[in-house]
Protein backbone atom coordinates (compact mmCIF):
# COMPACT_ATOMS: atom_id res chain seq x y z
CA UNK A 1 0.00 0.00 0.00
CA UNK A 2 3.10 2.30 -0.13
CA UNK A 3 1.76 3.63 -3.26
CA UNK A 4 -2.11 3.73 -2.07
CA UNK A 5 -2.40 6.26 0.51
CA UNK A 6 -5.23 5.78 3.33
CA UNK A 7 -8.05 8.04 1.98
CA UNK A 8 -10.61 8.85 5.03
CA UNK A 9 -14.55 9.39 3.68
CA UNK A 10 -16.20 11.58 6.04
CA UNK A 11 -19.42 11.22 5.81
CA UNK A 12 -21.81 13.63 8.44
CA UNK A 13 -25.68 12.87 8.93
CA UNK A 14 -28.75 14.20 10.39
CA UNK A 15 -32.35 12.12 9.79
CA UNK A 16 -31.17 10.93 6.14
CA UNK A 17 -32.16 6.65 7.12
CA UNK A 18 -33.57 6.27 3.20
CA UNK A 19 -30.32 7.65 1.72
CA UNK A 20 -27.21 6.74 3.78
CA UNK A 21 -26.98 3.16 2.98
CA UNK A 22 -26.90 4.19 -0.77
CA UNK A 23 -23.95 6.87 -0.01
CA UNK A 24 -22.04 4.47 1.81
CA UNK A 25 -22.31 1.20 -0.36
CA UNK A 26 -21.15 4.60 -3.28
CA UNK A 27 -17.88 4.18 -1.17
CA UNK A 28 -17.38 1.03 -0.58
CA UNK A 29 -17.59 0.17 -4.42
CA UNK A 30 -14.54 2.72 -4.83
CA UNK A 31 -12.20 0.89 -7.05
CA UNK A 32 -9.53 2.32 -5.02
CA UNK A 33 -9.49 -0.14 -1.71
CA UNK A 34 -7.95 1.65 0.49
CA UNK A 35 -10.22 3.47 2.45
CA UNK A 36 -11.71 4.12 6.12
CA UNK A 37 -15.25 5.43 5.80
CA UNK A 38 -16.06 7.28 9.06
CA UNK A 39 -20.30 7.90 9.41
CA UNK A 40 -21.03 11.02 11.98
CA UNK A 41 -24.38 11.02 12.82
CA UNK A 42 -25.42 14.17 14.14
CA UNK A 43 -28.26 13.41 16.20
CA UNK A 44 -30.68 11.96 14.12
CA UNK A 45 -33.99 11.02 15.16
CA UNK A 46 -34.69 8.79 12.69
CA UNK A 47 -33.89 5.09 12.11
CA UNK A 48 -30.51 6.38 10.59
CA UNK A 49 -28.52 4.30 13.71
CA UNK A 50 -30.35 0.78 12.82
CA UNK A 51 -29.85 1.01 8.92
CA UNK A 52 -25.56 1.85 9.50
CA UNK A 53 -25.59 -1.72 11.27
CA UNK A 54 -25.96 -3.32 8.22
CA UNK A 55 -22.65 -2.42 7.32
CA UNK A 56 -20.93 -4.05 10.78
CA UNK A 57 -17.21 -3.09 11.11
CA UNK A 58 -16.71 -2.23 7.52
CA UNK A 59 -17.40 1.30 8.39
CA UNK A 60 -16.40 3.28 11.83
CA UNK A 61 -19.78 4.75 13.34
CA UNK A 62 -19.39 8.55 15.42
CA UNK A 63 -22.74 9.52 17.18
CA UNK A 64 -23.36 12.98 19.04
CA UNK A 65 -25.89 16.08 19.89
CA UNK A 66 -27.00 17.78 17.01
CA UNK A 67 -24.46 20.15 16.31
CA UNK A 68 -24.20 21.08 12.63
CA UNK A 69 -22.54 19.66 9.11
CA UNK A 70 -18.82 21.61 10.05
CA UNK A 71 -18.83 20.04 13.76
CA UNK A 72 -19.42 16.58 12.24
CA UNK A 73 -17.28 16.96 9.63
CA UNK A 74 -14.43 18.11 12.12
CA UNK A 75 -15.62 15.35 14.73
CA UNK A 76 -14.85 12.67 11.52
CA UNK A 77 -11.32 13.97 10.84
CA UNK A 78 -10.36 14.10 14.45
CA UNK A 79 -11.37 10.25 14.57
CA UNK A 80 -9.72 9.86 10.92
CA UNK A 81 -6.06 8.21 9.92
CA UNK A 82 -5.77 8.68 6.59
CA UNK A 83 -2.90 10.83 4.93
CA UNK A 84 -5.93 12.14 2.44
CA UNK A 85 -9.65 13.08 3.32
CA UNK A 86 -12.87 13.38 1.12
CA UNK A 87 -16.45 14.16 2.47
CA UNK A 88 -19.17 12.85 1.09
CA UNK A 89 -22.67 14.29 1.86
CA UNK A 90 -25.65 11.40 3.10
CA UNK A 91 -27.75 11.69 0.20
CA UNK A 92 -25.15 12.02 -2.53
CA UNK A 93 -23.16 9.10 -3.84
CA UNK A 94 -19.81 8.18 -5.87
CA UNK A 95 -19.14 6.79 -9.50
CA UNK A 96 -16.75 3.88 -8.58
CA UNK A 97 -13.06 5.42 -10.10
CA UNK A 98 -13.75 8.46 -8.17
CA UNK A 99 -10.68 8.05 -5.47
CA UNK A 100 -8.73 6.11 -7.72
CA UNK A 101 -8.14 9.16 -10.22
CA UNK A 102 -8.20 11.72 -7.97
CA UNK A 103 -5.56 9.89 -5.81
CA UNK A 104 -3.35 9.41 -8.85
CA UNK A 105 -3.75 12.65 -10.14
CA UNK A 106 -2.41 14.12 -6.80
CA UNK A 107 0.24 11.61 -6.85
CA UNK A 108 1.39 13.24 -10.16
CA UNK A 109 0.75 16.76 -9.17
CA UNK A 110 3.24 16.50 -5.97
CA UNK A 111 3.17 17.60 -2.56
CA UNK A 112 2.79 21.49 -3.71
CA UNK A 113 -0.62 20.72 -4.61
CA UNK A 114 -2.77 21.00 -1.46
CA UNK A 115 -6.08 19.19 -3.40
CA UNK A 116 -8.34 17.83 -5.86
CA UNK A 117 -11.78 18.43 -7.36
CA UNK A 118 -13.89 16.85 -9.13
CA UNK A 119 -16.92 18.10 -11.26
CA UNK A 120 -20.33 16.93 -9.80
CA UNK A 121 -23.47 16.16 -11.49
CA UNK A 122 -26.65 17.92 -10.09
CA UNK A 123 -29.75 16.36 -10.34
CA UNK A 124 -33.11 18.38 -9.32
CA UNK A 125 -36.41 16.76 -9.50
CA UNK A 126 -37.51 19.93 -11.56
CA UNK A 127 -34.83 20.93 -13.52
CA UNK A 128 -32.56 19.57 -16.55
CA UNK A 129 -29.13 17.84 -15.46
CA UNK A 130 -26.09 20.09 -15.34
CA UNK A 131 -22.51 19.69 -13.84
CA UNK A 132 -21.38 21.88 -11.26
CA UNK A 133 -18.85 23.04 -13.64
CA UNK A 134 -21.19 24.17 -15.99
CA UNK A 135 -23.03 26.44 -12.95
CA UNK A 136 -19.91 27.64 -11.94
CA UNK A 137 -18.97 28.42 -15.88
CA UNK A 138 -15.83 26.76 -15.34
CA UNK A 139 -14.65 25.12 -18.94
CA UNK A 140 -11.11 24.08 -18.77
CA UNK A 141 -8.77 23.18 -22.25
CA UNK A 142 -8.08 19.69 -20.29
CA UNK A 143 -9.94 16.97 -18.95
CA UNK A 144 -7.70 17.05 -16.10
CA UNK A 145 -4.45 18.87 -14.67
CA UNK A 146 -3.65 21.83 -12.35
CA UNK A 147 -6.40 25.00 -11.52
CA UNK A 148 -3.95 27.41 -11.78
CA UNK A 149 -6.00 30.96 -10.46
CA UNK A 150 -8.12 28.99 -7.53
CA UNK A 151 -8.55 32.08 -5.68
CA UNK A 152 -9.38 34.51 -8.40
CA UNK A 153 -12.33 32.56 -9.17
CA UNK A 154 -13.83 31.44 -6.19
CA UNK A 155 -13.85 35.08 -5.17
CA UNK A 156 -16.59 35.91 -7.40
CA UNK A 157 -18.60 32.49 -7.74
CA UNK A 158 -19.77 29.55 -5.68
CA UNK A 159 -18.50 25.72 -6.66
CA UNK A 160 -19.80 23.25 -5.30
CA UNK A 161 -16.90 21.84 -3.06
CA UNK A 162 -17.52 18.97 -0.01
CA UNK A 163 -18.62 15.94 -2.12
CA UNK A 164 -15.79 16.28 -5.31
CA UNK A 165 -12.60 16.76 -2.64
CA UNK A 166 -9.87 15.05 -1.90
CA UNK A 167 -7.41 17.14 0.47
CA UNK A 168 -4.09 16.41 2.32
CA UNK A 169 -4.85 15.70 5.77
CA UNK A 170 -1.74 17.97 6.72
CA UNK A 171 -3.43 20.96 4.80
CA UNK A 172 -6.78 20.54 6.09
CA UNK A 173 -5.15 20.57 9.83
CA UNK A 174 -3.16 23.74 8.90
CA UNK A 175 -6.04 25.76 7.69
CA UNK A 176 -7.71 24.57 10.69
CA UNK A 177 -11.04 22.41 9.09
CA UNK A 178 -14.48 23.62 8.76
CA UNK A 179 -16.11 26.31 10.79
CA UNK A 180 -18.21 25.16 13.04
CA UNK A 181 -19.94 28.53 13.53
CA UNK A 182 -21.06 28.54 9.79
CA UNK A 183 -24.83 27.04 9.38
CA UNK A 184 -24.87 27.32 5.22
CA UNK A 185 -21.50 28.08 2.80
CA UNK A 186 -19.21 26.43 5.26
CA UNK A 187 -17.92 24.37 2.02
CA UNK A 188 -17.39 27.92 0.57
CA UNK A 189 -15.93 29.23 3.44
CA UNK A 190 -13.01 26.26 3.72
CA UNK A 191 -13.12 26.07 -0.03
CA UNK A 192 -11.40 30.00 -0.17
CA UNK A 193 -9.01 29.40 2.81
CA UNK A 194 -8.12 26.41 0.64
CA UNK A 195 -7.71 28.61 -2.04
CA UNK A 196 -4.54 30.42 -0.01
CA UNK A 197 -3.17 27.13 -0.24
CA UNK A 198 -1.73 27.19 -3.77
CA UNK A 199 -3.14 25.43 -7.22
CA UNK A 200 -5.40 22.55 -7.11
CA UNK A 201 -5.42 19.40 -8.96
CA UNK A 202 -9.06 18.87 -10.98
CA UNK A 203 -10.88 16.45 -12.97
CA UNK A 204 -13.38 17.51 -15.57
CA UNK A 205 -15.29 14.51 -15.32
CA UNK A 206 -18.45 14.07 -13.11
CA UNK A 207 -17.69 11.63 -10.74
CA UNK A 208 -20.18 12.34 -8.07
CA UNK A 209 -24.07 12.63 -8.22
CA UNK A 210 -25.56 15.24 -6.24
CA UNK A 211 -29.17 14.49 -5.72
CA UNK A 212 -31.92 16.75 -4.31
CA UNK A 213 -34.21 15.91 -1.71
CA UNK A 214 -36.41 18.10 0.75
CA UNK A 215 -34.80 19.14 4.08
CA UNK A 216 -31.76 19.73 2.14
CA UNK A 217 -29.15 22.30 3.37
CA UNK A 218 -28.98 23.64 -0.07
CA UNK A 219 -33.21 23.98 -0.16
CA UNK A 220 -33.26 25.83 3.15
CA UNK A 221 -30.55 28.02 1.94
CA UNK A 222 -32.81 28.66 -1.18
CA UNK A 223 -35.94 29.16 1.17
CA UNK A 224 -34.11 31.53 3.55
CA UNK A 225 -32.79 34.17 1.53
CA UNK A 226 -32.02 36.36 4.07
CA UNK A 227 -30.26 33.77 6.35
CA UNK A 228 -28.00 32.72 2.88
CA UNK A 229 -27.15 36.56 2.07
CA UNK A 230 -25.92 37.44 5.53
CA UNK A 231 -23.29 34.02 5.67
CA UNK A 232 -22.07 34.79 2.12
CA UNK A 233 -21.25 38.37 2.52
CA UNK A 234 -19.68 36.66 6.33
CA UNK A 235 -17.65 33.84 4.30
CA UNK A 236 -16.56 36.89 2.20
CA UNK A 237 -15.59 39.28 4.76
CA UNK A 238 -13.67 36.50 6.66
CA UNK A 239 -11.56 36.25 3.54
CA UNK A 240 -10.86 39.54 2.88
CA UNK A 241 -9.08 39.41 6.39
CA UNK A 242 -7.62 36.43 5.42
CA UNK A 243 -6.33 37.72 2.41
CA UNK A 244 -4.57 40.77 4.40
CA UNK A 245 -3.22 38.23 6.67
CA UNK A 246 -1.30 36.42 3.79
CA UNK A 247 -0.53 39.55 1.77
CA UNK A 248 -2.35 38.94 -1.19
CA UNK A 249 -1.81 41.22 -4.19
CA UNK A 250 -3.81 44.08 -4.55
CA UNK A 251 -5.68 42.70 -7.86
CA UNK A 252 -7.28 40.31 -5.45
CA UNK A 253 -8.20 42.19 -2.86
CA UNK A 254 -9.56 44.67 -5.62
CA UNK A 255 -11.59 42.28 -6.58
CA UNK A 256 -12.80 40.79 -3.76
CA UNK A 257 -14.04 44.24 -2.45
CA UNK A 258 -15.84 44.17 -5.46
CA UNK A 259 -17.60 40.89 -4.45
CA UNK A 260 -18.59 42.74 -0.88
CA UNK A 261 -20.20 45.40 -2.11
CA UNK A 262 -22.38 42.60 -4.62
CA UNK A 263 -23.06 40.92 -1.17
CA UNK A 264 -24.01 43.83 0.58
CA UNK A 265 -26.39 45.21 -2.20
CA UNK A 266 -27.62 41.62 -2.08
CA UNK A 267 -28.25 41.66 1.37
CA UNK A 268 -29.73 45.32 0.97
CA UNK A 269 -32.24 44.02 -1.27
CA UNK A 270 -33.25 40.49 0.28
CA UNK A 271 -34.30 42.52 3.81
CA UNK A 272 -36.17 45.41 1.87
CA UNK A 273 -38.18 42.74 0.25
CA UNK A 274 -39.58 41.47 3.96
CA UNK A 275 -40.34 44.42 5.07
CA UNK A 276 -43.99 45.01 5.79
CA UNK A 277 -44.89 48.31 3.95
CA UNK A 278 -46.51 49.37 0.71
CA UNK A 279 -43.58 49.65 -2.07
CA UNK A 280 -40.77 47.49 0.20
CA UNK A 281 -41.58 44.19 -2.46
CA UNK A 282 -41.22 46.66 -5.52
CA UNK A 283 -38.00 48.15 -4.19
CA UNK A 284 -36.68 45.52 -3.59
CA UNK A 285 -37.31 43.47 -6.48
CA UNK A 286 -36.47 46.27 -8.31
CA UNK A 287 -32.94 46.23 -6.64
CA UNK A 288 -32.62 42.71 -7.43
CA UNK A 289 -33.37 42.89 -11.23
CA UNK A 290 -30.66 45.62 -10.86
CA UNK A 291 -28.11 43.40 -9.47
CA UNK A 292 -29.13 40.32 -11.84
CA UNK A 293 -28.47 42.87 -14.70
CA UNK A 294 -25.10 44.10 -13.23
CA UNK A 295 -24.22 40.28 -12.28
CA UNK A 296 -24.74 39.71 -16.41
CA UNK A 297 -22.82 42.66 -17.49
CA UNK A 298 -20.05 41.55 -15.17
CA UNK A 299 -20.44 37.56 -16.58
CA UNK A 300 -19.36 38.71 -19.96
CA UNK A 301 -16.72 41.37 -19.36
CA UNK A 302 -13.14 41.08 -19.44
CA UNK A 303 -12.83 41.13 -15.95
CA UNK A 304 -14.68 38.30 -14.72
CA UNK A 305 -12.36 35.55 -14.18
CA UNK A 306 -11.72 32.60 -16.56
CA UNK A 307 -10.46 29.02 -15.09
CA UNK A 308 -6.94 28.92 -16.21
CA UNK A 309 -4.92 25.43 -16.34
CA UNK A 310 -2.49 23.97 -16.81
CA UNK A 311 -0.90 20.30 -17.85
CA UNK A 312 1.04 18.17 -14.91
CA UNK A 313 3.49 17.04 -17.65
Amino acid sequence: MADKPLVSVIIPTYNRATTICEAVESVLRQSYINTEVIVVDDGSADDTAVQLKRFGNQIKTLFQKNAGPSAARNAGIAKSNGKLVAFLDSDDIWLPSKLERQVALLQRAGKSVPCCLCNIAMRRASKRELTSFEIADLNPSLVEGIWLNVGEVLATRFVLFNQGIVIYRNVLERIGGFDESMRLLEDHELALRLSLEGSWAYVQDPLVIWRETSGSLSQAAQDDEIRTAEFGLRVLENHYTNLQLKGADSSLKNQLNRELKRARRRLRAARICQVNYWGASVLGASMRKIEQYRKDVFHKSPWFPKMKVASIE
